[in-house]
C-alpha cells in the first residue's frame, strides 16, 4: 500500500516549506510508503521551485501549469497523476497547500479507511475539531453551504462537505471515474462537493474525523473568492440533481 498525497498549489512559495517539512516527518511515521503529487497552477511566485527542493527528503513530483486554470482544473489533473501511478489498495489524501491542514490528521484519515471506508473527510464540525485563526465569514460561508447541501443534496454521514482535507480508497475513486466522464467539473473551490457527490453516488462509505485546522499559519490572502463559490455551488447541485433522476 502506497499513500499517495495531491497538493493543488498557487501562489504558496512561503507556506510550502512549513508544509513540505511537517508532511515529510509524518510520512515517515506511517508503516506505508508515501509519495507527494503537486500541481503548480501557473504560480508567479516560484513555489514550483521551493517543492523540488524538497525532493532529496521527500518523494515529491511536481506538474506546472503554464497558466492559472483554478483548483478544479489542478485537482483532478493531481488526481490523475496519482490515479494513473496507484494500486487499487492504495490511499489518495487531498490536501491544501497553505500549511492550514496539518500532516499529523493523516494517520487518523487512513484510520478511518482501515476500518472500512472509502473515504474519509476532515471536518470543522465533529466532536474534537479545532480551528485556529479562522476568519468569521469563512467560517459563515462554510456552514451556510453545508447547510445548503444538507436540504438540497445531502451526503449521509457528512457535516464538511467543503473541507478538501480528505482521504480517498482508490477503488472507490476508480469506481466514480467509470461512472463519470470527469470526476472533477467545477472550476473552484465547489469542485471538494462536485467529487464528494460523485462518490456518494456510487455508494462510497464516506466517514468523517476532526481536523485541527490552522489558519494562524496561513501566509498571503485568501484566495477564496464568496461570490463566485456560492454560484459554482449551486451548479453542482443542479448538476447531480439531474444525474440522479430517473
Amino acid at each position: 500500500m502506497t499513500i499517495h498525497i495531491v497538493l493543488p498549489a498557487y501562489d504558496e512559495a512561503e507556506n510550502l516549506p512549513a508544509l513540505l517539512t511537517a508532511l515529510a516527518q509524518t510520512l515517515a511515521g506511517l508503516s506505508a510508503p508515501g509519495r507527494v503529487w503537486l500541481v503548480d497552477d501557473g504560480s508567479r511566485d516560484g513555489t514550483a521551485d521551493v517543492a523540488r527542493r524538497f525532493a532529496p527528503a521527500l518523494p515529491i513530483t511536481v506538474e506546472v501549469h503554464g497558466q492559472n486554470l483554478g483548483l478544479g482544473r489542478t485537482l483532478a489533473d493531481g488526481l490523475a497523476r496519482a490515479l494513473a501511478a496507484a494500486a487499487d489498495d492504495d490511499a489518495i489524501v487531498t490536501m491544501d497547500a497553505d500549511d492550514t491542514h496539518p500532516p499529523a490528521v493523516i494517520p487518523s484519515l487512513l484510520a478511518a479507511l482501515d476500518a472500512g471506508a472509502d473515504v474519509a473527510v476532515a471536518s470543522r464540525y465533529v466532536a474534537g475539531a479545532r480551528l485556529h485563526g479562522v476568519p468569521l465569514r469563512r467560517r459563515l460561508l462554510s456552514h451556510a453551504a453545508a447547510q445548503l447541501v444538507r436540504l438540497a443534496a445531502p451526503v449521509a454521514g457528512v457535516r464538511d462537505v467543503t473541507c478538501g482535507f480528505r482521504a480517498y480508497r482508490v477503488a472507490a475513486l476508480r469506481r466514480a471515474a467509470a461512472r463519470y466522464d470527469h470526476l472533477v467539473e467545477a472550476d473552484g473551490f465547489a469542485c471538494m462537493l462536485d467529487l464528494l457527490l460523485k462518490l456518494d453516488a456510487v455508494g462510497a462509505t464516506i466517514t468523517e474525523v476532526p481536523i485541527d485546522l490552522r489558519y494562524d499559519r496561513k501566509r498571503g490572502a485568501s484566495k477564496l473568492r464568496v461570490g463566485r463559490t456560492v454560484i459554482e455551488t449551486v451548479g453542482v447541485m443542479r448538476r447531480h440533481r439531474k444525474s440522479v433522476k430517473p
